[in-house]
C-alpha cells in the first residue's frame, strides 16, 4: 500500500466526521470575518447555528467567479492582511482580475496537499522535478513548486516556454517527474523529435498533466512517445491551485479528491440541486481548512461526476472523473452540445491525424457556423500524390471524419485539413476555440 498520507485511507466515518469540523469552522470564519459572506447569509435567512446537518450544507449560498472579481482586490480576505504570505491572481482577460490570497499555514497545507499529489503519480524524495508550468499569479507553477519542495523533490523551475532549453535541461539533469500543460509535454516531444532525439529515450518515467481538459486519446498519445505514465491533476485557483484531485499512477481511472481539506458537490447546474452519484453535473467545492481567503460552494463551471468505493490502490477518498468539459466551453452545433474534449478523443483515435486541432466558429447570414481544423501526420501526408491535400484521398479522409464526428457526437462541421506543423503549438494552455461570430473576434 502506497501513500504519503495515512488521511487518504481514512474510513469514510472518520473523514465525514473531520470534515464536519472543518465546515463548522469554515462557515464560522466567514460569517465573522468576510462582509460579502455575512451579507450572502442574512439574504438566505441563515447563521451558522443553522447549519446542523449535511443537508443543511444546500442551504449555504453558492459562490461564482464574478463574485471575486466584484470584491477585488481583496475584499474576501478573512484574515489580516499582515498574516497573508502569498497572492496569487488569474489574467483578467474579460475583466478585473480574481485574486487569492494564501496564509502560512495556507501555504503549509497547500505544500502537503500537492506533495501527496505528486506521491499519488509516481513522484519520490530526491527525484529530479522538471516544472513547465508557467510561473508567475497562474497558481500551476508556483503551486507544484510549493508541494515538490515539500516531498523532498529536486526541483527545477524551468517555467513554461523556450523549448530548446526545456529539452537541454531534460537531457542533462536527467528528471524523472515532468509537470506541464499536455499539449506542451506534446510540443516538446514533437521538438525532440524534430532534433533527432527520440522522447522514449530520456529519463522521464511520469508526468503530471493538467490545466487543461484532454482526452484519454491524448493521454496514449503522450505515454507512447515518452514511454511515460501520465497522469491527470486539478485545481484551481479560486479553490487552492493544483492539487485539489489527482489520479493515481496505479489505477488511472480517475482523480482522487484532498477530501481532508475540501468538500465537494456534484448539482445540475440548471436546478442547482444535487445529482447522484456517478452522473454528470457541475463541480462545486469548499474549502475546509483555508484561512487566508476561504470560499463557500464555489461553481467551478467544470463538468465531472463522484463516486466514494474504495480505489484498487487503496484509497479512500472521493474520487471524481475526469473533467468533461468546462460549462462556458460547451459548443452547441444545431441543437447537439459537445465539448471540445469529445472532438479530440475522435481525432486522437484516427492514425492519419495528428493531435493538434481548432474549433472556428463564425457567422455565415444568421446561422452558426463550425469549422474544424484538424493536421495530418506527416505519413500521411508523404503519402499523398504531390503532398496535395486536395488530393482525392485527402477528400476521402475529410468524409470519414465527419463521418466519426457525427456518428458518435452527433455533429456536423465542415473540415478542413492542414499541413504538419501548421498549427500553431502551445507553449502554456492550448487554444482550441477561435469565436469570430461577433464583431469582436475572441480566442478560448
Amino acid at each position: 500500500m502506497s501513500t504519503f498520507s495515512e488521511r487518504e485511507h481514512w474510513s469514510r466515518s472518520r473523514m465525514k466526521d473531520f470534515q464536519w469540523e472543518g465546515l463548522k469552522k469554515t462557515v464560522e470564519r466567514v460569517y465573522n470575518h468576510v462582509p460579502f459572506y455575512r451579507e450572502s447569509f442574512q439574504q438566505s435567512s441563515i447563521t451558522p447555528d443553522d447549519i446542523q446537518s449535511w443537508e443543511d450544507v444546500q442551504q449555504l449560498p453558492f459562490t461564482k467567479k464574478h463574485h471575486l472579481r466584484e470584491n477585488y482586490p481583496f475584499n474576501l480576505l478573512a484574515t489580516p492582511m499582515e498574516e497573508v504570505v502569498r497572492i496569487h491572481a488569474s489574467s483578467g482577460t474579460s475583466g478585473k482580475p480574481t485574486v487569492v490570497a494564501y496564509s502560512r499555514n495556507d501555504m503549509d497545507h497547500w505544500g502537503e496537499i500537492v506533495a501527496r499529489a505528486i506521491y499519488m503519480a509516481g513522484g519520490r524524495k530526491g527525484d529530479v522535478l522538471h516544472n513547465a508550468y508557467g510561473y508567475g499569479l497562474f497558481t500551476g507553477g508556483l503551486g507544484l513548486h510549493v508541494g515538490s519542495e515539500h516531498l523532498g523533490c529536486a526541483t527545477v523551475p524551468i517555467s513554461g516556454g523556450n523549448t530548446s532549453k526545456q529539452i537541454t535541461l531534460i537531457q542533462d539533469f536527467k528528471p524523472r517527474v515532468i509537470c506541464s500543460t499536455p499539449s506542451y509535454l506534446l510540443n516538446i516531444g514533437e521538438t525532440m523529435k524534430n532534433m533527432g532525439i527520440a522522447p522514449a529515450s530520456t529519463s522521464l518515467k511520469h508526468a503530471i498533466l493538467g490545466a487543461e481538459p484532454w482526452s484519454e486519446q491524448m493521454r496514449k498519445t503522450i505515454e507512447n512517445m515518452f514511454d511515460i505514465k501520465a497522469s491527470d491533476i486539478y485545481g484551481l485557483s479560486e479553490v487552492m491551485g493544483p492539487g485539489v484531485a489527482m489520479e493515481c499512477a496505479e489505477c488511472q481511472d480517475g482523480l482522487h479528491i484532498a477530501d481532508d481539506h475540501f468538500l465537494v458537490e456534484v448539482i445540475n447546474p440548471d436546478t442547482l440541486e444535487p445529482v447522484p452519484d456517478g452522473e454528470d453535473g457541475e463541480l462545486v467545492f469548499t474549502s475546509l481548512t483555508k484561512e487566508a481567503l476561504p470560499i463557500i460552494r464555489y461553481r467551478t463551471g467544470d463538468i465531472s461526476s463522484i463516486t466514494r468505493e474504495t480505489c484498487a490502490c487503496g484509497r479512500t477518498t472521493t474520487k471524481m472523473s475526469r473533467i468533461k468539459g468546462r460549462l462556458d466551453d460547451m459548443l452547441i452545433i444545431r441543437g447537439v452540445n459537445v465539448f471540445p474534449s469529445e472532438i479530440e478523443r475522435y481525432i486522437c483515435g484516427m492514425d492519419e491525424l495528428a493531435p493538434h486541432y481548432q474549433i472556428h466558429l463564425q457567422k455565415k447570414g444568421v446561422m452558426d457556423h463550425v469549422e474544424l481544423h484538424v493536421e495530418v501526420c506527416e505519413k500521411f501526408f508523404a503519402s499523398l500524390p504531390e503532398q496535395n491535400l486536395n488530393d482525392s484521398i485527402a477528400h476521402e479522409l475529410v468524409r470519414k471524419i465527419q463521418k466519426v464526428l457525427k456518428m458518435e457526437a452527433l455533429v456536423s462541421m465542415e473540415v478542413t485539413l492542414k499541413e504538419p506543423k501548421t498549427i500553431p503549438r502551445s507553449e502554456g494552455k492550448a487554444k482550441r476555440i477561435f469565436d469570430t461570430r461577433s464583431s469582436l473576434s475572441a480566442s478560448l
